[in-house]
């Protein structure tokens, strides 16, 4: 099969089907990205993620957390209070880790020089931690990744380790992580919208 017939085969299956994410929908700060490149005949998104500030709950086996082995306690897009946090902590059972996970978004190009072009864009933009990979079939992706993530562990079998000082210091922490995410996606979506 001729490989634009394919990208676009692919591109209308991936663009028909129903969103799978928890949230079941583009998250608000990444939609226009989103619609920006999916408007494009040389690219289409495959998933996304804003950004996010979570708390999750997971066994006392260990702190290496997986999505699939835990609770998830809260979830937001926007700025944490303490307040907020401090509730979500109250239902904790097991090892509980406050992360902020930075803009992900993935897209598959047309031709190898689509990829990079928009890995360059992501680059410039901030988004240092991108790469490209081509798979078997010929995908071509790209993924959109950030370094500046936060991990930290709160509680131990469901017992707080640290103090709600330090909870207020590490939530103005991912909250500055997370207007520093918005801004690398909004110089991200202009230097795409005017390419």
């Amino acid at each position: 099969m001729d490989p634009s017939a394919a990208f676009r085969r692919w591109k209308a299956q991936s663009l028909s089907k129903a969103d799978l994410s928890r949230k079941g929908s583009v998250d608000e700060d990444a939609a226009e990205v989103v619609r920006l490149l999916n408007s494009r005949e040389r690219f289409f998104t495959t998933s996304s993620c804003a950004g996010r500030i979570v708390l999750v709950d997971g066994s006392s086996g260990g702190f290496e957390v997986q999505k699939q082995n835990c609770s998830w306690l809260l979830v937001t897009h926007k700025p944490c209070g303490k307040n907020d946090m401090m509730v979500a902590l109250e239902k904790a059972s097991g090892d509980a880790v406050l992360k902020f996970e930075p803009f992900v978004l993935h897209v598959q190009c047309r031709q190898l020089q689509d990829a990079q072009t928009l890995h360059s864009v992501a680059i410039d933009s901030g988004f240092r931690n991108s790469g490209i990979t081509v798979g078997r079939r010929g995908k071509i992706m790209l993924a959109v990744r950030s370094t500046h993530g936060l991990e930290v562990p709160l509680s131990h079998k469901g017992k707080l380790m640290v103090t709600e000082d330090y909870i207020d210091f590490l939530l103005n922490i991912a909250n500055q992580k997370m207007e520093e995410n918005k801004k690398r996606i909004e110089r991200n979506r202009l230097i795409i919208g005017s390419s």
